[in-house]
């Protein structure tokens, strides 16, 4: 069998890979942080309702391909394990929004093995996060948020989860690198660590050797599926503010100018800024007056090295304020005063293609419908994703609006492409979508698609249960 690197998005529990600089290893080892730390993480199990919708033969009554059949014409159940922490004593939890986003039902696991039900706060597709709440019988342990922006490469760090069910599990490592963008959305801004992470540590967080979070584990690099010390975390400069968010309104609320950017490059590479490649008719930016073409230097005051960076500050912007924004137009620097407004995203949009600053024109409500399905975000088909990823208006089928970040079916679909068909039927809502990829599901079988990218047609071999 050929394999291929995969990123693997972890559906179990926590790894962590913090970042505070040491002159030398610990003689006396890392277990006091090991046990002041490892309450707070806990396991997060999740419960799926499939409905079949098989239509099987008739058998005779009480013959034993009756009774197989009419197993797989009820619904089944798919369960799923993950990880994550505790960061205030009356229960609130963070983990990954994959770890959560299909679950019917989610059940907090302490390290002493209480269990509690958990509902949803609120998540963030975007950036993958989400936030649960348990109600405790007696205040819990808990962790605190640590300052991401102070890890160096070389910091050693600490991963504590529940790799392949193993509770309580730690692993040391460092961080090997930072700003890792593995393109699976627009706000990626990921730590690399080499402590190992594996299947179960999704949602999990990421200590240094203070015993403060820095990152929350969300994807490991590996040609296996298993650690080969490749693992990403998101740092706490991403988490922290939305969970606040989240805690605060119950969900994100994000600024938006109206602009599609891209790095502006130069000889090496390396020039800072971000280009202004598209303005929004009556957004933010067209209405303060800026155009294709120019070159943002400063966003409120802070330097802009690249358009990744432009988008994040965007988005952290605070909506209805006026920000100077610093730019070259034609070989002249000027500054120009923007008014943000608010982003409003569906679940479908947020992981769009990251050369949007934030990005879609704000939709109300009554946008297309979106989720997941074989691993990857999609949506079904309106004006703004038809304009936003170029698709002509007789293509028919689900838009894939965010890649896969894990699984088997990694670097199978990315953003724009456009499933047409799932195992030789026309797909246009994700309600048959989904009927189809279930019935899937229940076999354990992989699924031929048509995949319309760029009006090429395709055919790909999707697993089910990507």
């Amino acid at each position: 069998m050929h394999f291929r690197p995969l990123l693997t998005a972890l559906s179990l529990m926590a790894f962590a890979s913090p970042v505070v600089a040491q002159s030398r290893l610990p003689m006396e080892g890392f277990a006091d942080l090991a046990e002041r730390l490892t309450p707070a993480v806990v396991n997060i199990a999740t419960t799926q309702r499939v409905e079949s919708g098989a239509e099987t033969p008739r058998f005779p009554p009480g013959s034993p391909l009756e009774r197989f059949n009419r197993g797989l014409a009820e619904n089944s159940q798919v369960t799923s394990l993950g990880s994550g922490f505790i960061i205030s004593a009356d229960g609130v939890i963070v983990t990954n929004n994959h770890v959560i986003s299909e679950a019917d039902a989610i059940e907090v696991i302490l390290q002493n093995n209480q269990h509690y039900p958990a509902t949803v706060v609120g998540r963030d597709p975007a950036t993958d996060i989400a936030v649960l709440r348990v109600r405790p019988r007696a205040p819990l342990p808990f962790v605190r948020f640590g300052d991401s922006d102070t890890a160096r490469v070389g910091d050693l760090v600490l991963a504590i989860g529940n790799p392949f069910g193993l509770g309580g599990s730690l692993s040391v490592g460092v961080v090997s690198a930072r700003n890792r963008n593995l393109d699976a959305g627009r706000y990626d801004d990921f730590i690399q660590t080499d402590a190992a992470i594996n299947r179960g540590n999704s949602g999990g967080p990421l200590f240094n050797v203070n015993g403060d979070v820095i990152g929350m584990n969300t994807a490991i690099l590996s040609p296996s599926g298993g650690s080969v010390g490749i693992g990403f975390a998101t740092p706490t400069s991403i988490v922290q503010p939305v969970v606040a968010q989240i805690l605060r309104y119950g969900e994100t609320r994000r600024g938006w100018l109206g602009v599609r950017l891209a790095d502006v490059g130069g000889d090496n590479g390396d020039q800072p800024g971000a280009l202004i490649t598209r303005v929004t008719p009556n957004g933010p930016a067209s209405a303060a007056g800026l155009r294709s073409g120019d070159v943002v230097l400063r966003f409120g005051g802070h330097t802009v090295p690249n358009s990744r960076t432009l988008t994040r500050m965007i988005g952290d912007a605070e909506i209805g304020a006026s920000v100077p924004i610093d730019i070259v137009r034609e070989g002249r620097r000027l500054t120009i005063g923007a008014t943000i407004q608010r982003l409003q995203e569906s679940t479908a949009q947020t992981r769009a293609s990251n050369d949007d600053e934030g990005g879609l024109t704000p939709r109300s409500d009554g946008g297309p419908r979106g989720g997941r399905i074989f691993g990857v975000s999609v949506s079904e088909l309106d004006a703004g994703l038809r304009e936003e990823f170029q698709i002509d208006p007789n293509v028919r089928g689900l838009v894939v609006v965010g890649a896969d970040i894990g699984g088997a079916n990694d670097g199978v679909l990315r953003p724009g492409d456009v499933i047409e068909q799932i195992a030789f039927q026309r797909v246009e809502t994700l309600n048959a979508a989904r009927a189809i990829a279930g019935r899937a599901q229940i076999g354990e079988q992989s699924v031929v698609v048509r995949v319309n990218r760029a009006n090429l047609i395709t055919y790909r071999r999707l697993l089910a249960h990507g």
